[in-house]
C-alpha cells in the first residue's frame, strides 16, 4: 500500500514539473475572487431565469473524461457542485493543451481549480456550471482517500480514528458531516454569547499562566518563566480572576477559557479543554438554575431548530424546566443509604459496602464524590440539577442558608455526565481562608488535586464582594451533546495524541538506546 502511494506521489510531482515547464504556475499568488458558493447556486437556480454567470473555486473531487468534454465534481467550503468542462469552450484557439494535457493528464483529484462559467441544468436534471475559463490554483501532491457513498452510506471510508484525528485536514475534506460538527460548534458559542450580551454581561480575558493554579480541584501543568525565574502553572480554571472583577465593580463577566489539567484522557476528557465561566452579582444559585435552563434551551433551538437532540440511543430534551434532586436524595435513590451527618469513617464504610475503591488521601468530600460518581451520575440521562452538596465538596461555595453542613451548589447532569457546575459564591473572606486551609491539610495528606491557598484572592474578598452566583460549563461536552457525538475527540479539531511514530523517531530512539 505504501509503495502504491509513493508511486502516486511520484507521478504527481512529475505532473507538477510539467506544469511549470509549460509556463503554468501551480501555486499562483494572484487573487482569484469568487462570487458564488455551491449550495447557494443550487438553491437559487430557476430554470426560466436569465443566464447567471459565476466565478467559483474549490477542489476537484471526481472527474469523468468523455473525449472532448468532461464532468467534474467541485468541492468548495459549502458543499459540492458539478462542472461541465468542454475542450472547445476553455480552449477557443487552436492550442488545446489546457484541456488535452493540463486538464486530462496533469491535474488530479484533490487539486484546487478556479472556474468561470454559467449555471444550467443538464439533461439528467443536475444543476451544474458550464465552464468557460479554468485556472490551476494549487497542485495536490498527496492523493486523497476516496470515500464512496451508496444510498447515503459510506464505504471504502477514511474512518480510522488514529488517522482521522491526526490528519484532521484530510478528515474534513473527505468525510461528509465532519465539517458540520464544527460549524455547529461555532453556532453554540455564538448563541451563548448572544444570550449573555443581551443581558448586559461583559466578555473578558484572564491569565492563562498563573503563579497559583486556583479555582478548581485538579492537577496542573507546570512550566518555568525564565525572566522572572519562577514556576508558573497553566490555568485549571479562571474562577478566582473573574470574581476579582466582580469585587472591582462589574455586574456580570464571562470568559471562554482554555483550561489545562494534567490528568487522564478518555472519551469525555482532553488535557486541554474549553470552559465558559460566568459570574453575576446580586444573584444566587436558584436564579442561576433558571438562567442555565433558558440558556441551554436557546442554544439547542439555535443550533438544531428543536429542543431535542439524539445522542446514541438517547433522545435528550433541553426544554425548560429541568428536574432537580439534592445530592443526598440522589445517593439515597440509587444506593438506599442516607449519608446525612456521616463522618469520614462512616463514609469509608459505605464505600466498602458498595465496593467502591478509595484511598487514605480522600477526605469526606472526595468520598461522597466517589459514591455519587460510581452509583448515581450515569443514571441521569435527561437534564437534571443535582443540588445542595456537602460543604466538604465545595471549598469556594457559600454555606446553605438552611443547613450549614451543605452548600448552595448545583451540577447539571446530562446523558450520564456532568455538564455544568454552579454556586452561590462564597464571599465571606474568613470562611474562605478556613476552607483554603482545609484544602492545604488535604494536600499534606497526599491529595494532589487539593486547592492552593490564594491569599490575594482572600485579600480581594476582604475589600468586599457582593452576593454573586457563578456557573461554569464544559464547552466541549456541550458541543458533544448538541451534535450527537459520544467522544470528545470528535468535537475538537486537533485532540491531544501521542507523537506520531516515524522512521526518524525510531532511529532517534535506537540511537538513545545505544548511547
Amino acid at each position: 500500500m505504501n509503495q502504491e502511494l509513493n508511486e502516486q506521489e511520484r507521478f504527481r510531482r512529475q505532473s507538477l514539473a510539467q506544469l511549470r515547464e509549460m509556463g503554468i504556475n501551480p501555486y499562483p499568488a494572484a487573487l482569484f475572487p469568487t462570487d458564488a458558493f455551491s449550495t447557494e447556486v443550487k438553491a437559487s437556480f430557476v430554470d426560466d431565469a436569465p443566464r447567471r454567470e459565476v466565478v467559483m473555486a474549490g477542489r476537484m473531487m471526481s472527474r469523468r473524461i468523455m473525449g472532448k468534454a468532461s464532468f467534474v465534481e467541485l468541492q468548495d467550503s459549502k458543499g459540492r457542485i458539478q462542472l461541465y468542462v468542454s475542450r472547445d469552450e476553455i480552449c477557443p484557439d487552436e492550442n488545446k493543451d489546457l484541456y488535452n494535457v493540463v486538464f486530462k493528464k496533469l491535474l488530479d483529484i484533490g487539486d484546487f481549480i478556479g472556474v468561470k462559467g454559467y449555471v444550467f441544468r443538464t439533461q439528467m436534471g443536475e444543476i451544474s456550471i458550464h465552464v468557460s475559463e479554468l485556472t490551476v490554483l494549487s497542485k495536490s501532491l498527496r492523493p486523497l482517500p476516496i470515500v464512496k457513498y451508496k444510498d447515503g452510506v459510506a464505504y471504502d471510508s477514511f474512518d480510522d480514528p488514529e488517522l482521522r484525528f491526526r490528519q484532521r485536514y484530510v478528515d474534513l475534506v473527505v468525510n461528509e458531516g465532519v465539517k458540520d460538527i464544527f460549524i455547529k460548534r461555532t453556532k453554540v458559542y455564538t448563541s451563548m454569547r448572544e444570550f449573555f450580551n443581551s443581558r448586559g454581561y461583559m466578555e473578558v480575558e484572564t491569565p492563562i499562566l498563573q503563579s497559583i493554579p486556583g479555582g478548581a480541584s485538579a492537577r496542573p501543568f507546570i512550566t518555568h518563566h525564565n525572566a522572572l525565574d519562577i514556576p508558573l502553572y497553566l490555568r485549571i480554571a479562571d474562577e478566582l480572576y473573574l470574581k476579582r472583577l466582580i469585587v472591582g465593580g462589574f455586574e456580570g463577566v464571562y470568559e471562554f477559557s482554555k483550561n489545562f489539567r494534567n490528568e487522564g484522557m478518555d472519551k469525555t476528557h482532553n488535557p486541554e479543554f474549553t470552559c465558559m465561566e460566568i459570574y453575576v452579582s446580586y444573584k444566587d444559585y436558584r436564579w442561576m438554575m433558571e438562567f442555565t435552563e433558558q440558556m441551554l434551551e436557546k442554544i439547542c433551538l439555535d443550533v438544531n431548530g428543536t429542543t431535542e437532540v439524539k445522542v446514541g440511543e438517547n433522545t435528550i430534551s433541553f426544554k425548560a424546566p429541568f428536574a432537580r434532586k439534592t445530592m443526598t436524595e440522589a445517593i439515597k435513590d440509587f444506593t438506599g443509604i442516607d449519608i446525612t451527618g456521616m463522618d469520614e469513617d462512616a463514609l469509608r464504610n459505605v464505600c466498602k459496602q458498595l465496593h467502591i475503591e478509595v484511598d487514605d488521601t480522600m477526605g469526606k468530600g472526595k468520598l461522597i464524590d466517589e459514591i455519587f460518581g460510581e452509583k448515581c451520575e450515569g443514571n441521569y440521562i435527561q437534564p437534571t440539577f443535582i443540588t445542595d452538596y456537602p460543604i466538604e465538596m465545595s471549598p469556594l461555595c457559600k454555606r446553605h442558608r438552611d443547613d450549614s453542613n451543605l452548600t448552595e451548589r448545583f451540577e447539571l447532569m446530562v446523558n450520564g455526565k456532568e455538564l455544568c457546575n454552579a454556586y452561590s459564591e462564597l464571599n465571606d473572606p474568613i470562611d474562605q481562608l478556613e476552607r483554603f486551609q482545609e484544602q492545604l491539610r488535604l494536600s499534606e495528606k497526599g491529595d494532589d488535586e487539593a486547592m492552593f491557598i490564594d491569599m490575594d484572592f482572600v485579600r480581594a474578598l476582604e475589600y468586599g464582594m457582593p452576593p454573586t452566583s457563578g456557573m461554569g460549563i464544559g464547552m466541549d461536552r456541550l458541543v458533544m451533546l448538541m451534535t450527537g457525538q459520544t467522544t470528545i475527540q470528535e468535537v475538537l479539531f486537533f485532540p491531544q495524541m501521542r507523537p506520531e511514530v516515524t522512521s526518524k523517531n525510531n532511529n532517534e530512539a535506537e540511537n538513545d538506546n545505544e548511547a
